[in-house]
């Protein structure tokens, strides 16, 4: 008989217990961990979690806990479901417990404020493993979508082909069809940038502006995150893939996207504070936007939209100047 594939799921956020889901249904056994003991009680009572996906039938598979070293122990796979700006301090805490040999994977969509660093960087940095003992796990991948079982592909991506492979394994169920990629540069930089491109979509929609300046935003803001990653040395072609577009589209055009909604508040005229009281869940892009443009400066690539959507997120310009000063700028050849 064979012994099942262990993993430990720490986050119980939308997107935590939607993966940790996917990883029961594959046959995994599934601790996922959260600090909060009423929420812990109601996944392992109710078998939902409804403060994040109310409704929703949890597989058998899947336990709660409040006790990081409970739900750690044995794991074959680490799979860390925090936002990415409490990442290091979180990850300090467990490495301790961490066990032997687990490979640590990353559902964050962030870069790190003040290092410009990626998560899987973070995660190599204080957990102290080599880049072979870390995935990331990405594309568009709406949780509420995910967690109702509908079809979705995504990115599984290692250094590690092997490794990706595992987890390629231990994440395949009838309705999540992941795929492996090597290339965890450009995967993560599609996640963290696409965020930031969807506050942008949403902005532009809150205003009124129409499909035609959409689809503009979309495709440069594919074409923002195809520089940074090309000059970060990803593979220019993760970037037409599920990490790349596949999510910036997912991200852009569905209401279940909080950057999205974030932005569409922002671009309606409400003011930051008031959007930030109204949103029950982390936007990734509202903190990341600063750390994705410390990162394109830090390697000399001009990402305009990322610069507007930081000028109205943290600069508190208005959405109407920051539009005309974007539409306003010297004109250049597309492929450039």
């Amino acid at each position: 008989m064979t012994t099942p594939v262990k993993a430990a799921v720490l986050g119980t956020g939308s997107w935590g217990t939607a993966f940790a889901m996917v990883l029961a249904d594959a046959g995994c056994e599934v601790a996922l961990w959260g600090r909060r003991p009423e929420l812990a009680e109601a996944v392992n009572t109710t078998r939902t979690n409804p403060d994040y996906l109310p409704g929703i039938e949890l597989p058998a598979g899947l336990r709660a806990t409040t006790d990081a070293a409970e739900a750690l122990a044995g794991a074959d796979f680490t799979v860390l479901a925090v936002p990415s700006q409490t990442l290091r301090g979180n990850l300090a805490a467990w490495t301790p417990a961490l066990a032997a040999d687990t490979v640590l994977v990353s559902l964050m969509k962030g870069v790190e404020l003040g290092t410009a660093k990626r998560m899987s960087e973070v995660i190599e940095e204080v957990a102290e493993v080599p880049s072979e003992r870390v995935a990331v796990v990405t594309g568009p991948n709406l949780a509420k979508e995910i967690a109702s079982r509908m079809p979705a592909a995504a990115v599984v991506a290692s250094t590690d082909e092997a490794v990706a492979q595992r987890l390629q394994s231990a994440c395949h169920t009838p309705y999540f069809r992941p795929y492996t990629n090597t290339d965890v540069v450009g995967c993560e930089l599609g996640g963290a940038v696409k965020n930031v491109i969807g506050l942008a979509v949403g902005i532009a929609d809150g205003m009124g502006l129409g499909d035609n300046a959409k689809g503009s935003l979309i495709t440069r803001g594919l074409a923002e995150t195809t520089r940074l990653g090309l000059a970060m040395g990803a593979d220019p072609l993760t970037f037409s893939g599920l990490a790349g577009l596949g999510d910036l589209v997912a991200t852009c055009s569905s209401p279940l996207s909080r950057n999205h909604t974030f932005g569409t508040n922002l671009g309606r005229g409400m003011t930051l504070q008031e959007t930030i009281a109204v949103t029950r869940q982390t936007a990734e892009g509202v903190k990341s936007c600063e750390s994705v443009l410390d990162l394109a400066r830090r390697h000399g690539v001009d990402m305009p939209i990322t610069e507007t959507v930081v000028g109205i997120v943290h600069e508190g310009k208005p959405p109407v100047v920051a539009l005309k000063e974007l539409m306003s700028r010297a004109a250049k050849p597309e492929r450039r």
